[in-house]
């Protein structure tokens, strides 16, 4: 199983996304452009592009990325609730056959203000449901001809998309990424996902999480490959392990005192499991296993920005190590400022992690 190491690439208008002092050009597809080449030119396979009501549309931003490189891998982040899975199936085809099998797929199921594009369904369960359907419909209607399906929530009838994604050696279909902490959500992943996405949990918390969606995937009857795990954490890296810590502490500080200028970090306090449980990280201890940060929740740090892996360059793939033992391969990593981390993290980390793989 190869793995696959993926960067980020923020997808707001506003400058400042998790403290990046960059302004001129923010939000511009020349901008968004400078990121995915360096991506590529620092050994990255992709990038995940976010999603959110009132920021450019995910999928038309990485179509243009996409037409502007030439190996950048776009993980599109798409939500069901803006998508009928026919059109997306058709589309994410589409783009798939054009970039010569580059698409890669992130199914978001969270709440995003429904409300202001349509969507009346905010019932978990519900949302939980619909993006199973989601998942299943999509994979049948690009392995399949002459689809039918009548669900709770999506219906179509002899439906065939045309073109067929890219095919080249076992792939036949874009790599379907899903992420969630919840029951619920667990079984989506379980029976119908390819990588389930965790973010920053200490080890322990992996492995259980591993070895339930495994035993989940058997109790449900999974019909495909089995599930692989990916891990979207924060990174923060300098030459030494004293310069890294200084760094992150002095970041955050700023954080704390809400000193970053345009700063939009997350600062997600909703109710999701996911994000429960990396806020209560912080009551086990300030630094997890060797090197996983927890301060960055209390002062605002969500998602991915909760928790971060600090230290130098062998610090950090260690660490990453440790996850990839658990059977972690799929990495999507960042931190800020954006492109100067893509090249630092892409020139000191990743040959660590690629000569590790190399040596199995």
């Amino acid at each position: 199983m190869s793995l696959e190491f993926l960067w980020y690439i923020p997808n707001t208008v506003e400058p400042g996304h998790r403290g990046d002092d960059t302004t001129a050009g923010w939000g511009s597809i020349e901008y968004s452009t400078e990121l995915a080449h360096a991506v590529e030119e620092h050994g990255w396979g992709g990038a995940l592009l976010g999603t959110g009501w009132g920021r450019p549309d995910t999928f038309t931003v990485a179509t243009a990325l996409a037409a502007r490189t030439t190996t950048f891998k776009p993980l599109i982040a798409v939500r069901p609730g803006y998508w009928h899975p026919a059109n997306f199936a058709s589309a994410a085809a589409t783009l798939d056959q054009l970039s010569r099998g580059r698409v890669l797929v992130n199914i978001v199921s969270g709440l995003d203000n429904p409300a202001a594009y349509g969507d009346t369904n905010v019932d978990p369960a519900q949302r939980y449901a619909r993006t199973r359907e989601f998942l299943h419909l999509v994979r049948r209607l690009w392995t399949e001809e002459g689809v039918t399906f009548h669900g709770e929530h999506f219906q179509v009838t002899d439906s065939t998309v045309a073109p067929r994604p890219y095919a080249v050696g076992g792939r036949k279909h874009p790599t379907l990424y899903f992420g969630g902490a919840s029951a619920a959500a667990e079984e989506v992943s379980a029976a119908e996902a390819d990588v389930q996405l965790f973010w920053g949990e200490p080890l322990d918390g992996i492995a259980e999480r591993v070895d339930r969606l495994r035993t989940l995937s058997e109790r449900l009857g999974r019909r495909h490959r089995p599930l692989e795990f990916g891990l979207r954490i924060t990174t923060l890296v300098r030459d030494t392990t004293e310069e890294a810590w200084r760094a992150a502490e002095e970041k955050v500080a700023r954080m704390a005192g809400n000193t970053f200028e345009g700063a939009t970090w997350a600062g997600n306090r909703r109710t999701a499991v996911g994000q429960r449980r990396l806020l209560d990280l912080a009551e086990r201890g300030e630094v997890l296993d060797t090197c996983l940060y927890t301060t960055p929740g209390k002062f605002g740090g969500g998602g991915a920005a909760t928790t971060w892996l600090v230290g130098s360059a062998a610090d950090v793939a260690a660490a990453l190590e440790n996850y990839r033992a658990l059977g972690v391969t799929h990495f999507v990593l960042s931190d800020t400022p954006y492109k100067q981390e893509i090249a630092r993290l892409g020139d000191q980390l990743l040959p660590l992690l690629t000569a590790r793989t190399a040596s199995r």
